[in-house]
């Protein structure tokens, strides 16, 4: 099993809509999700969309819309997600509880390959469904908390600073010169640089 780019997004977005259900944050809109994460935009509305069609997100039309999850995060299982946007968790489909198929072996019942990848799916399928979006959701609220950092979709988020993105020529100018500077200087090459821009 080898989780693609799609379902990375979907797992990221969900954990960040538990979070924000955590934190007391009712809608998430995908362009929030999409920065938050620093997603392409498009990929993840697709995604949403499948979510959606799945039961597992809800959303709200509307200037002050977005999404949510349509049921509680601990039942939600990883494993599940996974399947919905991946397929089938094993690697080859003669093991598969979901999506069996047949393979070429003439001897399945004896096949050692056969039994070697049903011990890899089935410990893979022993992770991913055991644990919930809650269990994870927890973890990172956890591990945010002891490292003092603000939490994603909370008030206290919002008076954060906002990191600064450079166009690639000042990240370029910034690299080099932040190189012959002590690091406590390289905020002031960085004020020389933009001015009083915001980027």
């Amino acid at each position: 099993m080898k989780l693609s780019k799609k379902g990375e997004y979907a797992l990221r977005s969900l954990i960040n809509l538990g979070i924000a259900a955590e934190v007391g944050r009712s809608l998430v809109q995908v362009s929030e999700l999409a920065d938050t994460e620093q997603l392409p935009v498009k990929f993840l509305e697709q995604i949403m969309q499948a979510l959606k069609e799945a039961k597992l997100v809800t959303s709200a039309r509307g200037k002050f819309g977005g999404y949510r999850l349509a049921k509680p995060a601990k039942a939600i299982t990883i494993g599940e997600v996974v399947r919905l946007i991946d397929g089938p968790l094993a690697p080859i489909g003669c093991v598969s509880q979901t999506a069996y198929e047949k393979c070429t072996c003439p001897d399945e019942a004896h096949c050692g390959l056969r039994m070697l990848m049903l011990d890899v799916r089935n410990a893979i399928a022993g992770i991913l469904d055991r644990y919930t979006l809650a269990d994870v959701v927890e973890v990172t609220l956890r591990k945010l908390r002891r490292d003092e950092l603000p939490l994603p979709f909370s008030p206290e988020a919002d008076l954060a600073p906002t990191p600064v993105r450079l166009p690639a020529r000042h990240a370029q100018k910034l690299a080099g010169r932040a190189g012959r500077h002590r690091l406590d200087e390289t905020e002031g090459v960085l004020h020389q640089l933009l001015g009083d821009y915001t980027i």
